[in-house]
């Protein structure tokens, strides 16, 4: 296929992450500064706390990098507490738009650390859920940025089953995580294709059936997976990333394709690692696309 896409990075390929304990971090100069190199010219924004709050020193660092800001991701209870959910989100959201951002990235956080356990909803919850994103996509919708919702390991829309309940009981429109759908158990091609108008972002990864078999059966960690390498270079895993790119194209889609490659890192880990399979996976999805 031959199409002219938008291609952006994010820092977790650099092993920054929101979970306590996740692995060493990079500092943010160090990882923007290698996305640049890259010749990525857009981000999103990594977890809260990582890049500044404040929005001219934000703004300063991006351009200083000359990267572009797609937007964030936000990880909050939608269950429970809608109101602080809303708040942080107007907080993100007034954040991302001051910024030049146009996307916020919204998963259903079950409110405990890490990814590894779910306790299940009651029907009362996952409608307080549901009205929730909805209120958030308001929200974020006054300060110009469209809300996707991100099926994500670890959050209480992980599975297939989830994914389609959540689509018949909301209008939001999906963030498309290759990676996180596959280890919940959906195959991400078919869903794209029995939902092409609901795709609204687009997170490209890879990952390695077996373990992603293992963290789904629960004889697994999630975080312990990553760091035995759940997640790899595009073209080197499972997902079939260009039935993917082209099953999106041929439905219109014409947003960001971020590239993620979830990574933990130890202090042992060599600091050039992520750079590089960030290229690769550059260069994987050139090749594809033509």
């Amino acid at each position: 296929m031959t199409a002219k896409i938008r291609v952006a990075a994010a820092p977790i390929s650099w092993g920054v992450c929101e979970v306590p304990g996740w692995g060493r971090v990079l500092d943010a100069p160090s990882v923007l500064g290698e996305m640049a190199e890259l010749g990525v010219t857009a981000t999103e924004l990594g977890p809260p706390g990582y890049l500044p709050r404040e929005p001219a020193e934000l703004k300063a660092l991006l351009e200083s990098h000359r990267l572009e800001l797609v937007g964030g991701f936000l990880a909050v209870p939608l269950h429970e507490n809608p109101a602080a959910a809303i708040a942080e989100a107007e907080e993100s959201a007034a954040l991302f738009a001051a910024c030049g951002g146009g996307m916020l990235v919204l998963a259903a956080a079950t409110g405990l650390d890490g990814y590894d356990e779910r306790p299940a909803l009651t029907a009362a919850e996952w409608s307080t859920l549901v009205r929730t994103a909805g209120k958030i996509r308001d929200v974020a919708a006054k300060h110009g940025l469209q809300t996707v919702l991100h099926p994500h390991v670890g959050t209480h829309v992980e599975t297939e089953a989830e994914v389609e309940r959540f689509l018949a009981d909301s209008d939001l429109q999906l963030c498309l995580d290759t990676g996180h759908l596959l280890i919940g158990g959906a195959d991400p091609v078919a869903l794209a294709q029995r939902h092409p108008r609901r795709i609204g972002h687009l997170h490209l990864k890879d990952v390695r059936g077996e373990l992603a078999e293992a963290v789904r059966a629960g004889k697994l960690p999630y975080a312990e997976a990553v760091g035995k390498g759940l997640y790899v270079p595009l073209g080197k895993g499972d997902v079939d990333l260009e039935a993917m790119v082209r099953s999106v194209a041929e439905a219109g889609y014409d947003g960001w394709y971020v590239l993620e490659q979830d990574t933990a890192l130890s202090d042992d880990s060599p600091v050039d690692r992520p750079g590089q399979d960030v290229a690769a996976s550059l260069s994987y999805l050139r090749n594809i696309t033509g």
